[in-house]
């Protein structure tokens, strides 16, 4: 699908024309994405309503429904759409809209059980078929059994744990996105995103995140509204922002890739298990909750727009807290029934 180019107004509005079934069409929005996305979605129900869900087929009906979202949705989701319609459709994808059947559905869920695949990729693969379905056929309503979803065992680092990753990539280049993610709790992408333009103070404005697309890593905004945010910077990693290398507009010049193989050399240095980079974010949470702090500064301080994603996957116990606390509770019983 072939879609004009928005040309931007004096006003700043972005103006775009576009041939529907021999009319023309126009209209201006407030950004270029905007005009992009309203352009596509003519075009495409154009198509639909030459053709038809009768002769459109399943893999056909999917790359369209990505086309009309590439405008609006973050790149890595775009690249994440298209790797399951690359390596996930299978047979289904052949099927015309109007001969798929929920047992083609459930057989195709079942055979990517069988290949491995977890509940969250299959969960994935077919939430995307079902907003495929949604919009081209919504006659055909989903009833398929998915495999249970199976809580994620997360290891967050310890306090001796985060002490020790601390200590072992002091003086590295990893230490400053390290520390960002332990003392901040900022995403990976957050972190790549950092310009030193966003430094005012002793205050760090999070306003961009670098994230992978198809082509290579690609610059955005925030993952959600609520990223956007406003963090005081500690003086410990203040130091470590004073005395890095000023060059360029990001503070960390390095890949995601980068920082993922350093952080596991660090990992190893330190003696401790093996984490993943994002570990540290929950770990951030962690330490907020055993500290106190109230669910809504710490839902402000991780860029949460609600309390759920804080609670229900960021927020862990602390196995030295734990043991604190399970003392106290003990301790407080045998006091109570010790005066029996």
């Amino acid at each position: 699908m072939k879609l004009p180019k928005p040309k931007k107004l004096p006003s700043g509005q972005w103006f775009i024309q576009v041939m529907v079934d021999g009319k023309r069409k126009s209209r201006a929005f407030d950004t270029k994405d905007e005009a992009l996305y309203w352009a596509s979605g003519l075009k495409t129900k154009s198509i639909m309503d030459a053709r038809g869900p009768r002769q459109l087929s399943v893999g056909d009906a999917v790359d369209r429904y990505i086309e009309t979202k590439t405008a609006v949705l973050s790149p890595s989701t775009i690249a994440g759409y298209k790797k399951i319609r690359s390596n996930l459709m299978g047979d289904i994808e052949q099927y015309q809209l109007h001969d798929l059947t929920q047992d083609n559905v459930q057989r195709w869920v079942n055979h990517m059980v069988k290949d491995g695949k977890s509940s969250k990729t299959i969960a994935n693969a077919h939430g995307l078929l079902s907003a495929v379905l949604d919009r081209y056929y919504p006659d055909f309503r989903l009833k398929t059994t998915l495999p249970r979803k199976v809580k994620p065992d997360i290891q967050i680092p310890t306090e001796a744990e985060v002490k020790a990753i601390m200590k072992a990539a002091a003086g590295t280049k990893y230490e400053l996105p390290i520390s960002l993610a332990i003392w901040l709790g900022l995403r990976q992408s957050e972190i790549l995103g950092l310009r030193w333009e966003n430094i005012d103070g002793d205050t760090l404005h999070v306003r961009n995140a670098i994230v992978m697309g198809e082509d290579g890593p690609i610059e955005k905004g925030t993952k959600t509204f609520s990223g956007v945010r406003d963090l005081h910077i500690p003086a410990r990693v203040k130091k470590l922002l004073d005395a890095a290398d000023h060059k360029g507009e990001h503070i960390i010049n390095l890949s995601g890739k980068a920082i993922y193989s350093g952080f596991s050399r660090i990992c190893e240095k330190a003696g401790v298990r093996h984490f993943r980079f994002h570990d540290l974010r929950h770990a951030n949470a962690s330490l907020m909750l055993a500290v106190g702090i109230p669910d809504k500064y710490s839902m402000k301080r991780m860029g949460h727009a609600t309390n759920n994603m804080l609670k229900t996957t960021y927020q862990h116990t602390i196995k030295e807290k734990e043991i604190e606390y399970n003392t106290k509770l003990e301790d407080y019983l045998e006091e109570l029934f010790g005066q029996e």
